[in-house]
């Protein structure tokens, strides 16, 4: 890159960066946010961005929000709950977006594509690698503004969504494994704890991350025997001192790995990687030579997966078997816990809505916040993320350049 495009680049940021003149002379809110919440369509897909509590703060402080009818049945939040808070319940999508901020869990079908409008702000999950390869385009074609939820920071540069949904399929991967080594679900009738003179189950974590550590959490709280690997020493040093007791832990060696998995009664991908693919460290050979009746829950599976013989499932059909191991490879392990899992994340996007409609709208929050920006990856038509242009091979623009040209 030349010195001139930095230096753009670097007067664009402060641009972006500096205080806005008109919010300064009012010292008011800015516009209010009309915010609309479709229900969800993708294969049991049952968690909510927003609690009706949220919904009447939001509300509370003169935003507008919108509801599809039946939005929160499944984790028993009534319609009459939405509507008391203060929303607008809508009898269908088409009537939902209508509104200017587009609130969703998962990625938008095509249909919901369809239904978007130029200038419209989506903000949702990315998870490109689960979509058709016509869906970033045809989104730049509506020439919508974009926003990942799974790669919006916070000041800690901490990704908070990924955080919590892995704090969850960390703790639930676990839980999942205990299941599928019992006989009622074909299991070998294994308790990963043992007993008084009965070994306990032997657990294998890859990734010693936010899931790898509450999956050691969970799993040591049971009473199995664990072992962790990670590419990373650093993690693993983090995850010692994180627990506050020594546990074994390894550098991932494709030897010593695999002598775990003969032991191993479970194991658990917790990998996730910085940009791309999932590192895939499970080779076939090694999920071959694993035990029958092991069971697999690779969590990185919406990245990928970390084992050769993983693909995804869902949760009508969650797990297959392969070589007489049961691998469970769902994308959305969170959304088996609908409930906790909306409270987490409205406890993410209801400051955030907030922060927006304080300072004058989502245009203004994103010159002033580094984090939020990080999510955005298509502005107005115009693809603003690298990894996707290398992705799918599309041209894209820096954002802090097209921030400072409005």
């Amino acid at each position: 890159m030349s010195a001139g495009t930095e230096l753009l680049k670097q007067l664009a940021r402060e641009v972006a960066l500096s205080p806005q003149e008109q919010a300064l002379a009012t010292g008011t809110r800015g516009r209010n946010l009309f915010i609309g919440i479709p229900k969800e369509t993708s294969a049991l897909e049952n968690r909510v961005p927003l609690t009706p509590a949220s919904v009447a703060v939001l509300v509370g402080r003169g935003n507008d929000v919108t509801v599809e009818r039946g939005v929160g049945n499944a984790v028993q939040f009534q319609d009459n709950d939405y509507t008391e808070a203060g929303a607008v319940l809508a009898e269908s999508a088409e009537e939902v977006f209508k509104a200017n901020i587009i609130l969703k869990v998962a990625p938008p079908s095509p249909a919901e594509i369809e239904l978007l409008r130029p200038k419209q702000i989506l903000i949702s999950a990315l998870q490109m690698t689960t979509q058709p390869k016509d869906t970033l385009r045809r989104m730049m074609e509506k020439k919508v503004t974009a926003v990942a939820w799974d790669f919006i920071k916070d000041r800690e540069g901490i990704y908070p969504v990924i955080r919590a949904m892995g704090e969850i399929a960390g703790n639930a991967s676990i839980q999942i494994a205990a299941e599928y080594l019992s006989t009622d679900k074909g299991g070998p009738g294994l308790m990963l704890g043992g007993i008084s003179g009965v070994a306990p189950a032997e657990v294998v974590v890859i990734g010693a991350g936010t899931v790898g550590e509450f999956a050691v959490r969970a799993a040591l709280g049971l009473g199995a025997s664990v072992k962790v690997y990670d590419k990373s020493i650093y993690r693993l040093r983090r995850l010692q001192t994180d627990l506050g007791q020594r546990i074994w832990t390894s550098v991932i060696q494709p030897d010593e790995l695999r002598r775990a998995l003969q032991q191993a009664d479970v194991a658990i991908g917790a990998l996730r990687p910085e940009h791309g693919r999932t590192p895939m460290v499970v080779n076939e050979d090694m999920v071959r030579e694993m035990k029958s009746g092991s069971v697999v829950v690779d969590v990185s599976i919406d990245r990928g997966g970390c084992f050769e013989t993983s693909r995804p499932t869902d949760l009508r059909e969650p797990v297959f078997k392969k070589f007489g191991v049961v691998h469970y490879c769902v994308p959305n392990i969170a959304s088996r816990v609908p409930r906790t899992a909306s409270y987490a994340l409205t406890n993410i996007f209801t400051p955030l809505l907030l922060g927006m409609s304080d300072v004058g709208g989502f245009e203004e929050l994103i010159k002033r916040d580094l984090g939020l920006r990080h999510g955005v990856y298509l502005y107005n038509g115009a693809l603003t993320s690298e990894v996707l242009s290398e992705a799918f091979r599309l041209p894209y623009k820096d954002l802090d350049i097209l921030l400072a040209a409005f």
